[in-house]
């Protein structure tokens, strides 16, 4: 299942952007595929998610890593269900996606969403999950670093980066994507009060993605604020939830068509052209 409950069935859909095939796991992972690329939920159903996983794919097969995805096969790690307290629920799923991995004799795995990353990597060993897990900004960082991913040079304008709290504060992930911006000519980034160690939410914490806020201001609109403040031509992460977040609150302060809210994997795509 998913939180949108829009099916297994769409979460093949965004393949159809990319212009190179993705294996599809059916069966035991080949030999020649390094990675299992775990999407995600809003990586595979939701349009600025999308994006994401499309441009992190691109740059994954432009450096010539190999990957697989589990297509309709992967479904929604359990990370929103414990948060908001089901806890038999989380375990059920999570049982769930480790016979699945474990079937298919899965032993590295990507993920672009750090939700899914820290559910995996840190939650799934206890029930019998044990894998390889490396977030999407890990692997780009390293790729850059050998020379596989070079960025181009058609991009020159300001960036602040705002950390996911499952990547930074909860996985101490703070560097790599930095790291990732400073590898591209013509960013200039500038940093938020709050950020890295001490970073503050997009909102959808805790399973907050699906809930109203009605009572004081809204947290994304709190973080967005502190954003705006920078002077930044563009807000990137390395989360679909906070990208979602993020960009609503920035069309919500009407600077929808002054700045925008990109994925890491997206910068180094508008570097490249």
């Amino acid at each position: 299942g998913d939180p949108w409950g829009l099916g297994n069935s769409k979460r093949t859909e965004w393949l159809s952007a990319l212009d190179f095939e993705v294996p599809i796991i059916e069966d035991t992972i080949p030999e020649d595929i390094e990675y299992l690329y775990w999407v995600g939920c809003a990586g595979s159903l939701d349009e600025r998610g999308r994006k994401q996983v499309e441009s992190t794919a691109r740059m994954l097969h432009r450096a010539g890593v190999t990957f697989g995805i589990l297509g309709p096969r992967e479904a929604c790690t359990g990370d929103p269900a414990r948060r908001m307290g089901n806890e038999y629920l989380f375990q059920e799923m999570a049982k769930a996606n480790i016979e699945t991995l474990n079937s298919v004799g899965t032993k590295k795995i990507v993920a672009s969403c750090p939700h899914c990353f820290n559910t995996i990597k840190n939650e799934y060993p206890s029930l019998g999950g044990n894998y390889e897990v490396i977030h999407h900004a890990e692997l780009l960082t390293h790729l850059m670093k050998v020379g596989r991913l070079r960025p181009g040079f058609n991009y020159k304008g300001t960036v602040t980066y705002h950390d996911p709290c499952y990547l930074g504060r909860h996985n101490r992930v703070i560097m790599e994507p930095r790291q990732v911006l400073a590898g591209i000519p013509g960013v200039t980034q500038v940093e938020m009060g709050r950020c890295r160690e001490k970073g503050f939410c997009c909102g959808a914490g805790g399973a907050r993605m699906w809930m109203e806020e009605n009572i004081g201001k809204r947290v994304n609109m709190e973080r967005t604020n502190e954003a705006l403040a920078t002077g930044a031509d563009i807000i990137s992460t390395a989360c679909p939830f906070c990208m979602i977040m993020l960009d609503d609150a920035v069309k919500a302060n009407g600077k929808g068509d002054e700045v925008s809210v990109v994925d890491i994997s997206q910068m180094i795509e508008k570097s490249i052209g």
